[in-house]
This record gives C-alpha cells, structure tokens and sequence, in this order.
C-alpha cells in the first residue's frame, strides 16, 4: 500500500474541494497506459483540476475531451470496478506522464479515512 505523499494529499483535498476528479475521455473509451511499476498492468490517469489536464491533450491524446467526473461515482463505482478489472490509478501525473500508481481500492480507503 501506498503511504500518503504530498501529490497525493493534493489530489484528495483538490477532489474533496470540487467534488469531482478529472480525466481524459475519447471515442474508444478513457485514456490509459502502461504501468511504470507493475508488468502487464495498464492505469487511467486522473486529475484533481481540469488544468492539469491540459498539457496531456497532444499525441494520441489530443482529440480527447477533458471530461469531470463526480467524486460519488468515483468513490461509489469507478475505483470497485477498476479494482475488479485490474486497473490502477495515475494521481496527478506530470507533463512527461510521470507520478504515482496507486491502487484502487488504496485509493478509495485513502477517501473514505478523509471524509469522516
């Protein structure tokens, strides 16, 4: 498991703030790539502010909608269903793709310990 990192703390209160987290959303479904840590292991990359976002519409990316969606749903469905589809969670990445990994069901604890 992850500990809490200072990207991380970011994203969580960025996503609390706003009630919503950001992704990457084309015709053939959400953006993702390769994981850095784990071989065969593929992760959607989200954004806790839609500028984030911006500088990752280019490439194969670039006809992607920067597309909210709502910290409920997120919580109550899309990290239980990437848990079960054995996807990870990007966090915050940076321009050249880089941050963290952390996996979904982490991720949702991480949640439900901040909004109590």
């Amino acid at each position: 498991m992850n500990t809490e990192t200072e990207a991380f703390l970011l994203f969580l209160t960025q996503a609390v703030d706003t009630g919503c987290i950001w992704g990457l959303l084309g015709e053939e479904g959400w953006a993702q790539c390769g994981s850095d840590q784990y071989e065969d292991s593929l992760v959607i990359p989200f954004w806790s502010q839609p500028e984030l976002v911006e500088p990752h519409k280019v490439g194969e990316w670039a006809n992607y909608d920067i597309t909210p969606i709502s910290l409920e749903e997120f919580l109550d469905e899309w990290l239980t269903g990437m848990h079960n589809d054995e996807l990870l969670v990007g966090i915050n990445w940076d321009q050249t793709l880089e941050g963290e990994e952390w996996e979904p069901l982490d991720v949702l604890e991480e949640f439900e310990i901040a909004l109590k």
